[in-house]
């Protein structure tokens, strides 16, 4: 969606024109188009919203509610069981396996949250943790998902996440066959997340070099866990078939960045992502598709120290992941605003340079785009939701009382 940064600064500034800064706010026409890019890139299979990513329970159903998104792929568990309490969804995959007894108790206590909800696993460990909380027989049965990794393993290297320890189809074999015979649990799903692919951004801004060789390791990567994935598909679902007569009833994969790639992968059933709903700049890096920006935050200018020099109030909003360029937020509104490379991204404080500077005032805003999309949410208790020149405040998760890692 092409943008006029002009004309959505106008409206950003006109809609929330009333409140004090600092602002979050999520524009919903680009929002809404982002969830109709993300539809239609996977090629007919539903998409699991990535929870993390958005943090706002409007915002969940409001995709939720759309053609072509069904269920939710949480962070926690404790995030699900309220998720479905509160009548979201009733299709919740937890991403992370689960140590969090309170959580674990929630869930084998009520048969409705039992049957809408699946934990990760990775190892039988996992199980054990359910059963000390409460013993087979005691309650309905835990689902279950196997979490295949997806990195790229060359040799002695490893490219990809430290995620799952099943790597190949004879591990996982071995693990859905241990999960079927365990007492109290059900094995329904698959997941691998192939984050050297879906969250690694292949045009780098002004690392041609760096671009290069991260396209080359994709083009490498990606057949690779295409063959691996299908192999481990099939077995485990000959162990099920042999065991309890079952199937899978899903097989997950994939994120943002590779929602097309992934969706064409016969092995897979549904694909997962979130952060293109709002776009953040580390997205800016992908050559496949980008976003439109819908998500911003806006502080206000507080100082004029020098010419060329615009203070506002605020502004270390750092994503995480490694410490580099690419994790501080970015200056989007007006055009022309860059860091002191000295000072960054401020905990209370935060200059800006440019020409631009010298146009803005005591009192006027600047708008910035963060880095990851959900972790904006950790900084306010409600997003402004723009339709046009209207705001609409909406409570993240924080807003509502919840901090689920914080």
């Amino acid at each position: 969606m092409p943008r006029d940064r002009g004309t959505l600064q106008k409206r950003l500034d006109r809609a929330t024109g009333d409140l004090e800064t600092p602002i979050a706010a999520v524009d919903l026409a680009a929002f809404d188009d982002n969830a109709a890019q993300l539809v239609a890139r996977a090629g007919g299979k539903p998409v699991r919203v990535a929870s993390k990513s958005v943090r706002c329970r409007q915002l969940i159903e409001r995709v939720l509610a759309k053609p072509g998104w069904h269920g939710v792929m949480a962070y926690t568990l404790r995030e699900a069981v309220w998720l479905v309490r509160e009548g979201v969804t009733d299709d919740v995959l937890v991403a992370y396996p689960t140590v969090d007894r309170k959580a674990i108790a929630d869930l084998t206590s009520d048969p409705a949250l039992a049957g809408s909800i699946a934990l990760m696993v990775d190892h039988p460990g996992h199980l054990d943790v359910v059963d000390r909380v409460t013993p087979p027989g005691k309650r309905p049965d835990v689902r279950l998902c196997i979490d295949l990794d997806s990195s790229w393993k060359p040799g002695p290297l490893h490219v990809g996440v430290r995620r799952s320890p099943i790597h190949s189809a004879a591990q996982a074999s071995a693990l859905a066959r241990r999960l079927v015979e365990r007492p109290g649990f059900k094995l329904v799903g698959m997941m691998s997340y192939e984050a050297q692919i879906a969250g690694v951004g292949d045009a780098p801004p002004r690392q041609a070099l760096r671009g290069r060789a991260i396209r080359l390791m994709q083009s490498r990567s990606f057949p690779e866990l295409l063959k691996r994935r299908a192999e481990a598909v099939a077995a485990v679902r000959s162990v099920l078939a042999a065991e309890s007569g079952a199937d899978l009833e899903f097989v997950n994969g994939g994120g943002t960045g590779s929602v097309a790639v992934t969706g064409a992968d016969p092995a897979v059933t549904e694909v997962t992502a979130g952060s293109g709903l709002f776009g953040p700049t580390l997205f800016d890096a992908y050559r496949s598709w980008q976003p439109t920006p819908a998500a911003f935050f806006a502080l206000s200018v507080v100082r004029r120290p020098a010419p060329r020099i615009a203070t506002v109030h605020g502004g270390g909003w750092i994503a995480s992941g490694p410490a580099e360029q690419s994790r501080l937020p970015q200056p989007y509104l007006p055009e022309g605003l860059r860091f002191k490379p000295d000072e960054g991204a401020g905990e209370v404080q935060t200059p800006l340079l440019g020409d631009t500077a010298d146009t803005l005032r005591t009192g006027d805003r600047v708008w910035f785009r963060h880095a990851k999309a959900g972790e904006l949410c950790e900084h306010v208790n409600e997003l402004q939701l723009i339709d046009g020149e209207t705001a609409t405040p909406a409570p993240t998760y924080r807003g509502e009382g919840h901090a689920f890692l914080g």
